[in-house]
């Protein structure tokens, strides 16, 4: 078995050491950038007069990274090369996610907001398998340059993780659709032009088949972003929507009538295993960080690192992350290989696993750190306000326990739901 990263992969992590050298850490350093990465962060990013909402100048500092990442031919990696992209597969950009998390706090990836130079770029995945050709002639250019998205209405307050019981109806109306309904984190609705918003069409409560997904505009009449929710990790842009009789075309429908959920689902299983590369390196970045500050610290005369009561803990987060990353590597190669939905299971034990390894590894490099990482001047308490959300969004761990039992003891299929191809 070789467990070398192909030679490609590895060179490719130093075009993108020397593009963040050369154009984002300078981008960083000015005209005081630096006061949405220091002590300063939350306060300088959020528009605390605004509901919470992020401030103008900071997402437009994202924007210009985006931008300049786009014109090196980073930002696209991900996406098909008739979009500009690499066609990067899913072993290459879990080994990129970690990459750039266990940097650290920085300009180059803030997940925060799921920024970064190497783009997700989930909607335009989407868009480029499931849009009609009307659609993807309106928002493919945009979407792969990160310059426009459209949210997800997915969540709703009764139900949660329970997508199957929404209550969110539409019922058509002469050559459109009528929707009723209400969603909650509604992340990125502030500056979205669209909210695709998944409602029921046909069916019972429970059924997987029968919910369909709408580009709804949300300057729609009726369409009401009515808070947004503040959150454990300020600024906020996660909106609770309501939607009161609002009409919309039949070209609105996105991936299908009554193929909503399958359609997203295809792209679950991508999500997760880049999000859990993301938690393994802001994990291996806090490990690192720890140790270097105990061989530094000197108390009582000797250096913090020759006490067991700090070795044994960081030994221990270190062995979780050599083992977390030899299985993020093989699930990733096994997507690119076999296909996403034939190692669902592994998918979500990455996930869950490396979420959790996460917020223990961030704890514990504030525990090393004694008050300094408690305070803001150290990224600690950033990464763990972050990366405690992960727990829950996406699927939250019980979920993806649930999931991995599920294919344990045979009561769920590991194939791809029907009518979503791999």
């Amino acid at each position: 078995m070789d467990f070398n990263l192909p030679p490609g992969l590895a060179a490719y992590l130093d075009d993108l050491d020397r593009f963040i050298a050369a154009e984002i850490v300078p981008l960083e350093q000015a005209d005081d950038n630096i006061r949405f990465f220091d002590h300063r962060r939350e306060h300088a990013r959020t528009d605390w007069d605004a509901g919470g909402l992020p401030r103008a100048d900071w997402e437009a500092l994202l924007a210009q990274a985006r931008a300049r990442a786009d014109s090196a031919g980073h930002f696209r990696f991900a996406l098909p090369k008739e979009m500009g992209g690499k066609a990067g597969g899913n072993l290459a950009m879990a080994v990129i996610r970690e990459h750039l998390a266990a940097k650290g706090l920085g300009l180059h990836n803030d997940l925060q907001n799921e920024h970064s130079i190497v783009g997700n770029s989930v909607g335009a995945l989407l868009m480029w398998h499931y849009g009609s050709e009307a659609q993807k002639a309106e928002w493919l250019d945009d979407l792969a340059a990160g310059r426009r998205g459209f949210a997800f209405g997915i969540t709703e307050p009764a139900h949660g993780s329970d997508a199957t019981h929404m209550e969110t109806r539409a019922v058509r109306d002469s050559d459109g659709w009528i929707i009723d309904g209400e969603k909650t984190w509604n992340t990125g609705v502030h500056t979205a032009s669209h909210d695709m918003i998944f409602a029921r069409t046909s069916g019972k409560a429970g059924d997987g088949h029968g919910i369909t997904a709408f580009l709804v505009p949300t300057d729609a009449p009726g369409f009401k972003a009515e808070e947004f929710l503040w959150t454990f990790n300020m600024p906020t842009d996660h909106a609770h929507v309501t939607l009161k009789g609002v009409r919309v075309p039949d070209s609105s429908v996105f991936g299908g009538e009554g193929r909503g959920l399958q359609v997203v689902q295809h792209f679950f299983n991508e999500n997760r295993i880049r999000q859990a590369a993301s938690s393994l390196g802001a994990a291996q970045y806090c490990v690192n960080e720890a140790v270097a500050y105990a061989n530094a610290r000197a108390p009582f005369g000797k250096k913090l690192s020759s006490n067991q009561g700090i070795q044994f803990p960081l030994v221990e987060l270190q062995t979780q992350c050599e083992m977390l990353r030899a299985l993020i590597h093989k699930t990733a190669w096994q997507m690119d290989t076999i296909g996403n939905f034939a190692v669902s299971d592994k998918v979500s034990m990455c996930n869950y696993w490396a979420n959790r390894m996460c917020c223990e590894a961030a704890d514990r490099a504030m525990q090393v750190h004694g008050g300094l990482g408690y305070s803001r001047h150290k990224p600690f308490e950033h990464i763990y306000r972050h990366h405690r959300r992960y727990r829950i969004t996406e699927g939250s761990e019980e979920i993806q326990m649930r999931r991995v039992a599920g294919y344990m003891f045979g009561f769920m299929d590991q194939r791809a739901p029907k009518g979503v191809s791999e």
